[in-house]
C-alpha cells in the first residue's frame, strides 16, 4: 500500500517532498 503512494504521489512537487517526508520516518 505505501510503495503504491509512494509511486503514485512521486509525479508531482508535493508527492516528491511527501516521498522525502516518508522516508524521514522510516518508510520506503
Amino acid at each position: 500500500m505505501t510503495t503504491n503512494i509512494l509511486v503514485t504521489g512521486g509525479a508531482g512537487f508535493i508527492g516528491s517532498h511527501t516521498i522525502d517526508l516518508l522516508l524521514e520516518h522510516g518508510y520506503k
